[in-house]
């Protein structure tokens, strides 16, 4: 049976549960300079800090011990630390040549992991999903407001970089692609792009995606302007197993978002919001019960098959949400008339 069917027999049984953030976690480690270097980086001319991608090359148990917390905690569907492991990110650290090594070290990581606490609990199925970012350069936007025209990167650009990303991440061995925290639809189109590609050219086993967009305000429209529908509409012909909504807002600022999706939507729909909205200090108050209860409303609506949580989100978050919506029927697949004229 291969992975999409795999997934699907589960997700028509009960809601499935992704992992929370992976940066909230790292910064609980109070990491310095030194330690993002590790000794392979110690004489490296940029500085590293920050770059979390990095940690899978240089502190590797930190990173494997913060996907095991997400398991423990109930988490299903465990991401890759690889957020911004393409060239075009990787380029702030001058680390572009990194990029195919860190997905690769990404994906084992996370995969030891999941096939070490399946072994631990026989009869357990866990899966891993590669992450891809959204980049930190945009098709649709000009970085100059004086030349709306000037792009500073170009289609062909993006593919290239992701495409050298997901090789990684199936070379790694992971069970899923996660396209995520998608603001430039635009940008999505590059990495569906170089998905379909890549699996054409290589006559590898297609690997089921999900795609997760965002909304960043109470516009309802993502960064580059698209309502969500609109977005829905632009990503479906990739037949992505899951999409939805992550990032950006709280759970209860998603919520229209979430029914509205829920109602377009022919495929099954995930859900992983922030916890809460940041603070001035931009951190993030909102206690797991808190977000456990929104979500659980959620899949209590019917609007839902696959939750989480984004920044702010912890194991604790994880713990709560899992249990929230144990018992609950996940949404069914039925196809709804505006889906079914798109």
């Amino acid at each position: 049976m291969n992975k999409e069917q795999q997934l699907r027999d589960i997700l028509n049984e009960r809601i499935l549960i992704i992992d929370g953030a992976m940066g909230t976690m790292i910064q609980r480690y109070k990491l310095t300079e030194a330690d993002y270097r590790g000794e392979r980086f110690k004489d490296y001319p940029s500085d590293l800090k920050g770059n979390n991608d990095l940690l899978v090359l240089t502190q590797p148990q930190i990173v494997k011990e913060i996907h095991k917390e997400y398991l423990d905690a109930g988490a299903d569907i465990l991401e890759t630390n690889t957020f911004n492991a393409q060239a075009i990110s990787l380029a702030d650290y001058d680390m572009q040549s990194l990029a195919y090594e860190m997905n690769v070290a990404a994906a084992k990581l996370a995969r030891e992991a999941v096939d070490e606490y399946m072994q631990q609990h026989p009869g357990s199925r866990k899966f891993v999903a590669g992450a891809i970012g959204p980049m930190n350069k945009t098709l649709s936007l000009s970085p100059d407001v004086n030349d709306p025209g000037y792009r500073a990167v170009t289609f062909d650009e993006i593919a290239d970089a992701y495409t050298e990303q997901i090789k990684g991440l199936v070379d790694g061995g992971v069970d899923i692609l996660l396209l995520e925290t998608i603001f430039d639809t635009l940008n999505a189109k590059a990495a569906i792009y170089a998905i379909n590609t890549y699996f054409q050219q290589t006559g590898k086993e297609r690997l089921p995606l999900m795609i997760s967009g965002t909304i960043t305000d109470a516009s309802g429209r993502t960064l580059s302007g698209q309502t969500l529908e609109a977005f829905y509409i632009s990503v479906m012909h990739a037949e992505p197993i899951s999409i939805g909504l992550n990032c950006s807002l709280g759970g209860n600022e998603m919520r229209p978002y979430i029914e509205e999706l829920s109602e377009l939507a022919t495929c099954y729909i995930s859900c992983y919001p922030n916890a809460g909205l940041p603070n001035a200090m931009g951190e993030y108050d909102e206690h797991p019960k808190m977000t456990a209860e929104i979500v659980k409303d959620f899949a209590e609506q019917g609007w839902v098959n696959i939750v989480g949580g984004c920044c702010g989100t912890t194991p604790d978050h994880i713990r709560e949400i899992a249990k929230a919506v144990k018992d609950i029927t996940p949404r069914k697949l039925e196809q709804t008339e505006a889906a079914a004229t798109v």
